[in-house]
């Protein structure tokens, strides 16, 4: 890895939150479940931008403009480039990334010209084991959604979410799906129960999660972001350690989409304790 001391850091913000009409059985943003979180509408623009100030002060060098619902409208679309815009005519130094689900060229054409540097949007599981996780749409139409991003110039963030009850099969395929789509950067996330949802429990333990992380390195070479995001607290508390030793060089800092994370400067103080240093520029990669 270019330098093995530096690690990046991310933070998102859920610019729409908890009005999601998709099945996925892993996601609280679900309305069918009913989970004990925050639902509201578009997020005022100025409330954003100081909230990516913050973010930018924290360390973070991406930020990622987050939008609960299966995919882009016209309304979203419009909303997501005007917040873009808002923050990059103030704050400089941050790469934006949206994350809105299925979208079509001509949306994230527009989302790019705004703004937008990349563009998330996560297979989540394997092909095989997407249909007992979500109904309401297909796995295809996330691949679609990614070959879309890199087809416009948009660097693509693509990764999944790991012990859902899916098999070890699956956690190789899911891998293999993502290398396919040679992504700048892919998170992965450890699976996060909540009593609302259908998947009751995670089936992923501490080596199993090292041993993903080994592989997506290897998978996807060294020049890439690789970044451990939801449920790091809950596998690697005080191990964090081993995550970035098995090749993770990414993590989000603050809270995640309905999950609190930890304040930021604990993690910032946990890095430097481990002899890491806060990337400060991605040209570093």
């Amino acid at each position: 890895m270019p330098n093995t001391k530096q690690i990046f850091l991310c933070a998102i913000n859920n610019i729409l939150s908890g009005t999601c009409q998709e099945d996925c059985k892993f996601c609280t943003q679900s309305v069918r479940y009913h989970a004990q979180i925050e639902r509201y509408n578009y997020k005022d623009i100025n409330q954003i931008v100081s909230e990516a100030r913050h973010a930018k002060e924290n360390g973070a060098l991406g930020y990622c403009l987050v939008t609960a619902g299966k995919g882009l409208d016209d309304k979203k679309v419009d909303f997501v480039a005007r917040a873009a815009q808002a923050i990059k005519s103030e704050i400089e130094g941050l790469n934006l990334i949206a994350c809105n689900g299925t979208a079509n060229r001509e949306q994230l054409r527009y989302l790019k010209s705004h703004g937008i540097d990349s563009y998330n949007h996560n297979l989540e599981t394997s092909e095989r084991y997407y249909a007992e996780i979500c109904q309401t749409h297909t796995w295809s139409e996330r691949y679609k959604t990614c070959e879309n991003v890199k087809s416009v110039g948009l660097a693509l963030c693509t990764g999944g979410i790991f012990g859902m009850g899916e098999l070890a099969t699956d956690r190789d395929a899911l891998l293999q799906a993502i290398a396919s789509l040679s992504p700048e950067s892919t998170p992965l996330n450890f699976y996060h129960p909540n009593p609302a949802l259908p998947i009751k429990t995670r089936n992923i333990k501490f080596d199993e999660a090292l041993t993903i992380i080994r592989k997506a390195r290897n998978l996807l070479g060294e020049n890439k972001l690789l970044m451990v995001a939801g449920g790091r607290e809950l596998l690697f508390n005080q191990k964090e350690s081993a995550m970035f030793e098995a090749g993770a060089n990414a993590m989000v800092i603050g809270n995640y989409l309905t999950t609190e994370g930890l304040a930021p400067d604990i993690d910032k103080t946990m890095l430097a304790k481990l002899g890491y240093e806060v990337a400060t520029s991605c040209d570093t990669l």
